[in-house]
């Protein structure tokens, strides 16, 4: 959709409109959270150390390999069961990451290109359900998990440090920055990993 400017939005939007108005509106959602940025005082997010930023970076790059680790050995003939119910599928989980980590990628670059960007969220369950995960190869996915992780952390490496105080606002929770993105990241790949392991074991 076409970038939506705040000169582009109601200002009589309140911190409740989401419930009047539906969340699952995507001009709406871009609307409400530049109002809500420009409308309600951010909360100052207690600095990052630079330890637990390295920290954090370390299990980051590590994501990739524990979410390998833990499919080895998992039948490919079960990939697409569902042996706890109401859980994804391995399958499903591996195109998750592919999708997912390709947004967070994306996500992290226009934090550093942009000025106060945007960060739009998306339904994840309804990107498995109308992108048919459980029915498509998922070694592409895998491969895109992959190469989203490693171009990123090439970033680290030459980000200073102004870089990691800058932010933008997310449509769904926020004042979202570029520690706040790393926390949610870091260890996302090791969620899934272990979501993966728990199938296995269930099989």
């Amino acid at each position: 959709m076409p970038r939506v400017s705040i000169l582009d939005c109601s200002t009589s939007f309140s911190p409740f409109a989401p419930f009047a108005f539906g969340i699952q509106d995507r001009h709406f959602q871009i609307c409400y959270a530049l109002i809500v940025e420009r409308t309600i005082p951010k909360r100052k997010e207690p600095a990052m150390t630079p330890e637990e930023r390295s920290t954090l970076i370390a299990l980051y790059v590590a994501g990739f390999d524990e979410v390998v680790k833990a499919l080895d050995g998992f039948p490919a003939s079960s990939l697409s069961a569902h042996p706890i119910p109401g859980k994804w599928s391995a399958r499903e989980i591996i195109h998750h990451l592919g999708d997912s980590e390709s947004t967070s990628a994306f996500r992290l670059r226009k934090l550093l290109v942009e000025d106060n960007p945007v960060i739009e969220g998306y339904d994840q369950d309804q990107f498995a359900e109308k992108l048919h995960y459980n029915d498509r190869d998922m070694a592409p996915a895998l491969e895109a998990f992959r190469a989203a992780r490693v171009t990123t952390a090439q970033l680290f490496d030459v980000m200073k440090e102004e870089d990691w105080k800058r932010s933008g606002v997310h449509t769904e929770s926020g004042p979202y920055s570029v520690e706040k993105w790393l926390t949610i990241y870091a260890d996302h790949a090791h969620n899934h990993a272990a979501q993966i392991q728990r199938l296995k074991d269930a099989l």
